[in-house]
């Protein structure tokens, strides 16, 4: 009985949390192990199920860096990375839209409804509802950088009870245009800003962001992550995701979330508790 009770304290700590976010869209950057690991990828269903029922909505934007490389290298295509980002040569990008549109996006979908949710799986092309251009046609090919998201599209989907799971893929604006390979994490942010979410939620494989001493940081403003980012407390492939947070913050969502997509629930533990389990970003302290 004593463990019944317990459950039920639990239940009723979420309660103001589930109170807060009902009815609020959750964008989700899903990646990491939490994308590639069949048992978090279980536990990430039942998250986005719970969120879903209790009437949080959730838009889920996806990356899937490893499996393209593999594919690539099964088929004897080179790849490269300049500063941190695949050039997407013609063939890299059928590569691409073959692995993030035709086998994650479906796989996610396939996951989330037979878990009882209504999801639906979409790419930037899908009525061109996000549109870029060449990032810088040179050096990376077709990398892209959004120019439009129409957040109808989203919205309409969310409307009809839908869950969107979007392949961060773009159309391009002439007739034909292969589309652009989008980085998962702006990709992410320019949709939560376009969307109006109250919450965007990046999902990795570390704790979050970390001081100089591995010890993780719960809360950040904007005027943190800079001074971190110029004493190089954040560097490497973190800087991208705080970007990724900071443009967010700065398009109207409330909060931005890193947090740690190896363990289990995470989700939860980030939005129903008070604690919380990774690192938030936000505008600015309430007193400030």
């Amino acid at each position: 009985m004593k463990a019944k009770i317990e459950t039920v304290k639990t239940l009723l700590d979420a309660l103001p949390f589930i109170r807060e976010f009902r009815k609020e869209i959750v964008v989700i950057k899903y990646g990491g192990s939490a994308q590639t690991s069949p048992e978090l990828k279980e536990k990430f269903a039942e998250d986005i199920l719970l969120m879903y029922l209790v009437g949080i909505k959730p838009v889920i934007i996806h990356g899937g860096g490893k499996k393209i490389t593999d594919m690539l290298s099964a088929l004897n295509i080179g790849t490269e990375f300049i500063e941190g980002q695949r050039v997407t040569t013609p063939d890299v990008m059928r590569i691409v839209e073959m692995i993030l549109s035709g086998e994650i996006n479906k796989e996610i979908v396939s996951l989330l409804n037979s878990h009882g949710a209504k999801a639906i799986g979409i790419s930037g092309k899908d009525a061109h509802f996000i549109k870029a251009k060449p990032k810088d046609f040179e050096k990376w090919g077709l990398t892209g950088n959004i120019t439009d998201v129409n957040a109808d599209v989203v919205k309409n989907l969310i409307a009809e009870n839908f869950i969107p799971v979007i392949a961060p893929i773009a159309a391009g604006e002439e007739m034909g245009h292969p589309g652009y390979n989008i980085n998962a994490d702006l990709c992410a942010s320019q949709v939560a800003k376009a969307i109006g979410a109250n919450k965007i939620i990046f999902l990795t494989d570390t704790e979050g962001v970390l001081d100089k001493d591995k010890n993780l940081i719960s809360s950040l403003t904007k005027a943190d992550v800079e001074n971190l980012k110029a004493d190089e407390t954040i560097h490497g492939g973190m800087v991208p995701k705080v970007d990724a947070c900071l443009e967010a913050i700065d398009g109207g969502v409330h909060k931005a979330h890193i947090i740690d997509g190896r363990l289990e629930h995470s989700m939860l533990l980030e939005l129903f508790t008070s604690e919380g389990v990774g690192t938030q970003i936000i505008e600015k302290k309430e007193e400030e």
